[in-house]
């Protein structure tokens, strides 16, 4: 379980509420739940609520946001919040959700589940439970479906995700046999989506199929941050959303005018500088690369412009020149880092870590105890902090929801010689 430092969450109530402007207040709806096929386009919609539960998978990813940041930067302009309840060791029943006092472990899951007001629940399970392997298949679905009701009276839609394989595991037969027993667990939640019209993504093939190319774990059953990037990569494919391709950039010049293709949009064709200017407007922001060493993706979009008089001609944006090629050059295609894309990216990311860390203190407070079960007429002063920590997390859901919308940027290609 993740160290958590409650007082010092508090203490950042104190210091925040003072000191930062609150932004506008990202409202929670409760949108009118529409069956469909679950194999239609999936999307998000205004005031949508996203709920993670289930086990490590879910509880691990918090300290680097990936998922989320995936389906809140697909739709920037939508107003949509999320709330990771995942808590490790978990199995469909909540038994690892245990504490000394009430509620009990099934009924804290219900508690936590619906006090998050889901109208979307990624589902994670299946992972704990193939340990009791294939006797223990009955009760495991027993469980799954119970929650899968649970998740229908609450008017949410769920989408249950298949667990994820195993890299290591001291022997090759050893993780033979844990991997099958995987895949079986699997299957039985495939099944159960399909018998009740639900969305079901296999994330253990796609991920097996990665670990070949990328380390996706250090301990060989956790996924480290590549593997939690590489995790998000095949959540949006499991729900069948559009590679996060760069287009590229296409200028055409011309003696009477300049024409842009793709992304880019001319705003300045130069016919008196001498200088081109044109911007280029994001659907959505890139995913940004894992910190850890041997992490690679996409970060470049090909720049091709076409017309040029001989000469060299320099790139820059925001004042700073990016590269200096010749017109054969241009021609045939440069690529060009998308450095401010990835920087904006990256504080995005850092906003949603922080946003779901706050609210990790909130849900599971450290000496719960003491604060909210049996023995609150000792600490239960402290609730009302645990209450204000809403004023935050409200706050950098508005700091995120800004975030989220892609910069424009403005280019200027300059001939130099």
């Amino acid at each position: 379980m993740r160290k958590r430092k409650l007082l010092a969450a508090l203490g950042c109530v104190l210091l925040l509420s003072t000191t930062l402007p609150v932004g506008t207040t990202v409202a929670q709806g409760s949108p009118q739940v529409v069956a469909e096929a679950a194999d239609a386009a999936f999307e998000l919609q205004d005031g949508d609520r996203v709920v993670f539960v289930g086990n490590s998978l879910f509880e691990n990813e918090l300290p680097y946001g990936y998922l989320e940041y995936a389906l809140t930067t697909r739709w920037p302009h939508r107003n949509v919040t999320y709330r990771n309840i995942g808590w490790s060791g978990d199995t469909v029943w909540g038994e690892a959700r245990s504490y000394i006092s009430s509620p009990s472990t099934y009924d804290l899951l219900i508690e936590q589940l619906t006090k998050a007001e889901p109208t979307i629940v990624f589902i994670a399970y299946g992972a704990n439970e193939a340990l009791e392997g294939e006797a223990g298949l009955p009760h495991f679905k027993q469980g799954l479906n119970q929650l899968l009701d649970k998740v229908d009276q609450l008017g949410a839609k769920a989408i249950l995700l298949s667990p994820v394989p195993v890299i290591a595991a001291g022997t090759t037969e050893n993780l033979k046999e844990r991997n099958a027993m995987l895949e079986l667990y699997a299957a039985a939640i495939a099944k159960t989506a399909s018998e009740r019209g639900l969305r079901f993504i296999d994330v253990f093939k796609p991920l097996l199929e990665r670990r070949k190319h990328a380390t996706l774990s250090d301990n060989g059953y956790h996924l480290n941050e590549n593997g939690y990037y590489h995790l998000a990569a095949t959540l949006e494919q499991g729900l069948g959303l559009a590679p996060r391709t760069n287009e590229s950039v296409r200028l055409n010049v011309s003696k009477h005018a300049v024409e842009a293709t793709g992304p880019a949009k001319v705003l300045d064709a130069g016919k008196d500088s001498g200088i081109i200017k044109f911007s280029i407007d994001e659907a959505f922001l890139p995913l940004p690369l894992p910190e850890q060493e041997g992490a690679t993706a996409n970060n470049a979009r090909v720049f091709r412009i076409s017309g040029l008089k001989r000469g060299k001609y320099t790139l820059s944006t925001d004042n700073f020149q990016m590269i200096t090629a010749s017109a054969n050059e241009w021609n045939e295609g440069i690529e060009i880092p998308l450095g401010a894309s990835f920087s904006q990216a990256s504080q995005l990311r850092e906003k949603i870590v922080k946003k779901n860390e706050l609210f990790f203190h909130q849900y599971r407070p450290l000496n719960r105890t003491y604060i909210v079960g049996f023995r609150s007429h000792e600490q239960g002063r402290h609730a009302k902090g645990l209450e204000e920590l809403s004023v935050i997390i409200t706050w950098l859901e508005g700091q995120i929801a800004r975030d989220r919308v892609p910069a424009s940027k403005v280019y200027q290609l300059t001939r130099t010689r």
